[in-house]
């Protein structure tokens, strides 16, 4: 299997060279050439087999014989073995054919960790396979880069620098990635938000002459397919739970960057039956205005309770958009550079094509913070902000009571004490025993200005030899 650009330029690549770049050389995002199919006797088919079996079903085709499939059913073996729940993805029922997904049973209690313990043992994988040594930069609102630093610190070939904005995310959120300490990794607080960073890290992979001869920039987030690829697998999971595939279930997913939400619509490309997609937004809802009234105007990043989904450039949108505008790349790189003055605007037949299976809404922290305490006192069950958010838009957004409608809980509410406490939740709520210890560890990060040159010049002067 091959991957394109969703600019259109340059020539093909191979599944492990995209795996060992970020953005595509015209800017693009790769994506694959074709989606694999399944049938629906096919994915029947694959209703007793374990998460990692079942991952190792729908990987395989995207991989496509560029690892042996008994080395890469052993890295998806030690990906999830350190998962604390022996379904790795457990679902709870919370209303009337209304579950949850777990998908915080992870080391860095995220949904991140799904794909960045893959990641990261696919990237060690490789790099020893190749001899070659590469720099991790990632940006971050908070999860991926506690999630990146936990898959890839033992990675003997990597140096780690990952950018929050300063002060901008939960002190959880940061002591999980500061109180890490290795040699190879190292946090920078910068100045500024999260679309802040995340145009850094873009900056920097267009230009990577800062960087030592024979090193490249490797990306972490979630515009490494890789990313993308790993979540397939939980929309899956959820759906052969259910009772799928021979009914269809709906799903409602907190967004900010749209790649989890994303790797639904590719589960749906492949054969899975899914009714609807419910895009999930904050008061930071580009996306849900997107869809919903075709106004994809950039505002002000305002700081939220839900910090995850403080973005207002989501990356991955892209990927859909080259699927609505019939994998045009000119179409695409004239949509960006819209976008980018803020003045971008679907046409018509691509809008019709979205809201086809997504829908759209909007939920600030009031709302956030009033189901969290709702639903607490109604099923005894404490959500995180962002799944509180997912949960509220499920319920805005459901167009059908007799298909299973799946919020994805994106992350363990202990990571969001403020959020919590305000919902009326009497104390913190509690860290697992791996993470007890958290407030105690020492931390470790630079803070830096919104500058290129000095983060770069960091960046190189911290390179392992």
């Amino acid at each position: 299997m091959k991957y394109i650009s969703t600019r259109g330029g340059g020539q093909p690549k191979s599944f492990e060279e995209v795996i060992l770049t970020g953005l595509a050389p015209d800017g693009g995002l790769y994506v694959p050439e074709q989606l694999p199919k399944f049938s629906i006797k096919e994915i029947a088919s694959w209703s007793t087999l374990s998460y990692q079996e079942l991952a190792l079903k729908v990987i395989s085709p995207f991989v496509d014989g560029a690892i042996p499939e008994q080395d890469l059913e052993q890295l998806i073996a030690k990906s999830y073995a350190c998962f604390r729940h022996d379904d790795v993805a457990p679902l709870v029922k919370t209303g009337s054919n209304e579950w949850i997904l777990e998908l915080f049973h992870g080391p860095t209690l995220a949904f991140k960790d799904f794909a960045l313990q893959f990641l990261g043992n696919l990237l060690d994988y490789t790099l020893e396979k190749r001899q070659q040594k590469v720099v991790i930069m990632g940006a971050t609102s908070g999860d991926t880069g506690s999630a990146a630093i936990e898959g890839c610190r033992r990675c003997n070939n990597i140096d780690i620098f990952i950018l929050h904005p300063h002060e901008r995310v939960s002190e959880v959120q940061r002591r999980q990635m500061t109180t890490v300490r290795a040699d190879n990794i190292h946090n920078i607080a910068m100045h500024g938000n999260f679309d802040d960073c995340q145009n850094m890290v873009k900056a920097s992979f267009s230009d990577q002459s800062f960087l030592p001869d024979g090193r490249q920039l490797v990306a972490v987030n979630s515009i490494n397919w890789a990313r993308i690829m790993a979540q397939i697998v939980y929309y899956f999971w959820a759906s052969l739970k259910l009772g799928g595939p021979d009914q269809a279930v709906s799903f409602s997913v907190p967004t900010g960057n749209f790649g989890d939400i994303f790797a639904g619509y590719l589960a749906h490309k492949m054969g899975l039956p899914i009714k609807q997609l419910v895009i999930a937004t904050n008061q930071n809802d580009i996306l849900h205005r997107c869809i919903s009234d075709n106004d994809h105007t950039t505002r002000p990043l305002e700081q939220s309770l839900a910090p995850s989904m403080d973005i207002m450039i989501s990356s991955n949108f892209e990927r859909l958009l080259f699927d609505l505008y019939d994998r045009d790349g000119a179409a695409i790189t004239q949509l960006m550079r819209d976008a980018k003055v803020g003045s971008m605007q679907l046409s018509d037949s691509a809008l019709t094509n979205a809201r086809q299976l997504f829908s759209s809404f909007r939920c600030d922290d009031k709302g956030m913070v009033d189901l969290i305490r709702e639903t607490h006192q109604e099923v005894d069950y404490l959500l995180d902000p962002h799944t509180a958010i997912g949960l509220a838009a499920a319920r805005a957004c459901r167009t059908d009571c007799d298909t299973p409608m799946v919020t994805l809980a994106t992350a363990h509410p202990a990571k969001f004490p403020d959020a919590v406490k305000a919902a009326g939740y009497p104390r913190d709520p509690e860290l697992p025993e791996h993470l007890a210890d958290l407030f105690e560890r020492e931390e470790c990060v630079t803070t830096l200005d919104n500058d290129p040159l000095a983060v770069q010049a960091f960046i190189a002067s911290n390179i392992s030899v």
